[in-house]
């Protein structure tokens, strides 16, 4: 059992930042990869970025160079900075995290509730 909030989602203009947050609550899971995912309407839901429990990241190359990934293990929270905002970047975020159980539990993964951003021109 893995909740995760999401928050900072909203309104930004062209050009404007916004940074996300999601916190993860739930002892019995060790969270390992934690990252963000987005979905326009009518648009499959893609990765945005990720981050392993050390640090390595990964990214979409539509967002290379304006978004930033980053993770508290201490919070079990992952932030996404959001840069160089563009219209095309309008669409609901999710939070998705990958834990392990253990033995009776196992692997799972976790999805946040998603939130809004919008961008415009």
């Amino acid at each position: 059992q893995v909740q995760l909030v999401e928050s900072g989602g909203g309104l930004a203009q062209a050009g404007g930042s916004l940074r996300l947050s999601c916190a993860a609550s739930g002892s019995e899971f060790t969270i390992n990869v934690m990252g963000w995912y987005r979905q326009a309407p009518g648009k499959q839901r893609e990765l945005v970025a990720r981050i392993t429990r050390a640090g390595s990241t990964n990214y979409a190359d539509s967002v290379k160079g304006r978004f930033s990934i980053s993770r508290d293990n201490a919070k079990n929270t992952v932030y996404l900075q959001m840069n160089s905002l563009k219209p095309e970047d309008t669409a609901v975020y999710y939070c998705n995290a990958d834990a392990n159980g253990g033995f009776f539990l196992g692997y799972r993964e976790f999805w946040g509730q998603g939130t809004l951003v919008t961008v415009s021109s």
